[in-house]
């Protein structure tokens, strides 16, 4: 009987489609902690095939969605793990009825983040006033397309005068292509934008890595407002900042001309402590301990990299210095990864 009640409750669930890899991505979490969720405190139950994939439909992904927002809002995964969906949905409308509204930044370039969005569907959304809350940003779509090609088409009818008039470009795709990287590069142009983010629904590994190259902030569209609204944050935190004449010179001048600005930015970061840790643990067939020293030298530059960003979160005064030193390490920590991945190989070793 207790196995037939089973089999009929599988059967109400949604096919299931996504792998924890998969999961792990588009909820922007290590896959490490979200096997922990699953193994551990049950927090999550997926289906599971014949060879022992797991695999997750929509409804699961909603949940970890939900369970990834209350825990960076300080609650305990183990609290929160018994909470059927609908209770943690009610728990998430709590913290935004008790958070106080944040006093929202205007530039001095038009009144707040002015931003040239291609999707229709997206520039609805970056309206909603939660995603200007998690941004501390006004935003201010200042021009909206269907297409890059249509972004680009307008600005050159328009000549000089469109340029200089958003501060970024957010583009939505339902997923990325190889070739898409110069139709983006060509809208950048054409409107004088340095800074550029993608939200994508699917996406392969390799179409990812080349985006990564551009310099464009990623960010899968399942993601809700709070990874949206941090998303504009990172994106407003590289664009540069209006000093006053008769202030102190920037970063640039007292640093001997060498600017804190790069053009290569680092993706999210893939490995969380816990796997490093355990790599770390692991003998190794090589008879020196790289591989050790390799994932302890990942955990610090990893670890440092959300110092910076803390820094330059909490101290206004020096925040172009920190923002540099987070890059810097972001991009290392993006290097450090490349030679995790072959030491596994080499070792025979899964980071999946």
């Amino acid at each position: 009987m207790q196995k037939s009640k089973a089999s009929s409750a599988r059967a109400t669930k949604a096919a299931p489609q996504f792998r924890s890899a998969a999961v792990a991505r588009m909820t922007l979490m290590p896959v490490a902690t979200l096997r922990i969720w699953e193994q551990r405190y049950r927090a999550v139950s997926p289906s599971t095939t014949a060879s022992g994939h797991r695999l997750y439909d929509l409804s699961d992904v909603q949940r970890v969605l939900l369970l990834r927002q209350l825990t960076r809002q300080g609650h305990a995964i183990s609290s929160l793990a018994p909470l059927k969906t609908d209770q943690l949905q009610t728990l998430v409308g709590q913290h935004a009825a008790v958070t106080p509204p944040r006093q929202l930044k205007r530039r001095e370039s038009g009144g707040g983040l002015r931003l040239l969005v291609v999707g229709q569907a997206l520039a609805e959304r970056l309206r909603r006033p939660a995603v200007a809350q998690y941004a501390e940003e006004v935003i201010k779509v200042v021009a909206e397309f269907a297409t890059l090609a249509e972004a680009t088409q307008a600005a050159r009818a328009a000549g000089r005068s469109r340029q200089g008039s958003a501060d970024a470009l957010v583009w939505y795709t339902p997923s990325l292509q190889a070739s898409a990287p110069l139709e983006l590069e060509a809208v950048r142009e054409a409107w004088a934008v340095q800074e550029a983010a993608v939200v994508y629904r699917f996406a392969g590994a390799a179409a990812r890595r080349i985006f990564s190259d551009t310099g464009a902030l990623l960010l899968c569209d399942t993601a809700g407002d709070t990874e949206l609204g941090a998303a504009l944050a990172s994106l407003a935190s590289r664009l540069p900042r209006k000093r006053d004449p008769a202030g102190p010179p920037d970063h640039q001048a007292s640093s001997g001309g060498v600017s804190s600005r790069l053009t290569v930015f680092a993706a999210p970061r893939r490995f969380d402590d816990a796997v490093l840790t355990a790599i770390a643990a692991l003998p190794s067939t090589s008879v020196c301990e790289c591989p050790r020293h390799v994932a302890e030298l990942l955990m610090q530059i990893a670890n440092f990299e959300s110092y910076s960003a803390d820094c330059a979160s909490r101290h206004q005064d020096d925040a172009e210095l920190h923002a540099h030193l987070h890059q810097v390490a972001g991009i290392a920590r993006q290097l450090f990864e490349s030679a995790i991945e072959a030491v596994a190989s080499h070792e025979g070793l899964s980071l999946s």
